[in-house]
């Protein structure tokens, strides 16, 4: 099992959670309003000064889903790059 966590501007939401659709998964977390800064993304931090926020999506899945996601995350960036997506996956201890 991974898990993956997908870090993203608030903006490209529909798209991102279209694109989870379509690889199949329909089970995840999302974090809805963070702030964070990024190289290519810019400070978000929802003020004046800094707006927009991300949001966060964790998927809990196995090897081959994860594949998907992470290939639908590839586009995703090419698409939006400057809109800020990111993505993080790291192995799964044992769920209960």
């Amino acid at each position: 099992m991974k898990m993956v966590m997908i870090a993203y501007n608030e903006a490209v939401d529909e798209e991102v959670m279209e694109g989870l659709e379509g690889c199949g998964l329909a089970n995840y977390t999302k974090v809805m309003g963070v702030f964070g800064k990024g190289t290519t993304s810019g400070t978000h931090l929802g003020n004046d000064i800094w707006p927009g926020r991300n949001n966060l999506l964790f998927v809990a899945c196995g090897d081959e889903a994860e594949g998907r996601l992470l290939c639908c995350v590839r586009e995703l960036r090419r698409q939006y790059g400057a809109e800020g997506v990111k993505c993080f996956s790291w192995a799964l201890g044992e769920a209960t």
